[in-house]
């Protein structure tokens, strides 16, 4: 081996060390997490420059001291999501409880109108199920609320994926005759 080989190995030994250190500092400041076992690192050369010395020989009757080789602490982070209280979020944002009634499915029966506009309520049936509804302004039901109340119809205004749009029910003409 040539002399500029051993000195290039002698300094890559010196920052492998160096970087060993680092960790061993980082290791005395954990950020968090919970801790990791590393052994030290040693200089894979073995040019006469970075080989380790043998071990002195003990003497009698004295019991040898155990290793000291010194051992790094490394800590991993670690993230954990509190997920109480949360909604999951592979369930449909959609749910049918929230979709019915729908309004193709109403049908305006009554108006019980008020000129002044602030006692007028409206009875709804819903064709699908025969469940019956009756309604003031400003009232929900499903995703429409009751924007207003007029004498021969009721006004909703529907919001669906952020944007609103605004449907009137009308009451059918009860004025016809009807035939068996």
């Amino acid at each position: 081996m040539s002399p500029n080989t051993s000195r290039v190995l002698g300094c890559a030994a010196v920052v492998f060390t160096g970087a060993a250190m680092a960790l061993a500092a980082r290791a005395q400041n954990p950020a968090s997490g919970r801790p990791v076992q590393m052994a030290a690192a040693r200089p894979t050369s073995t040019s006469p420059a970075t080989r380790p010395l043998p071990a002195p020989a003990a003497a009698p009757g004295v019991t040898p001291a155990p290793s000291t080789r010194p051992e790094v602490l490394v800590n991993r982070e670690t993230y954990s999501y509190p997920g109480a209280g949360r909604r999951d979020p592979f369930v449909s944002l959609m749910n049918t409880e929230e979709l019915r009634p729908l309004l193709g499915d109403l049908k305006l029966v009554a108006i019980a109108f008020d000129p002044s506009g602030r006692n007028s309520v409206a009875v709804l049936r819903d064709v699908s199920n025969k469940e019956q509804y009756r309604v003031k302004v400003g009232q929900v039901i499903g995703r429409m609320r009751v924007a207003a109340i007029r004498e021969k119809n009721v006004v909703f205004g529907i919001e669906e994926f952020g944007y609103s749009r605004q449907e009137s029910l009308a009451m059918t003409d009860s004025s016809k005759v009807r035939t068996q």
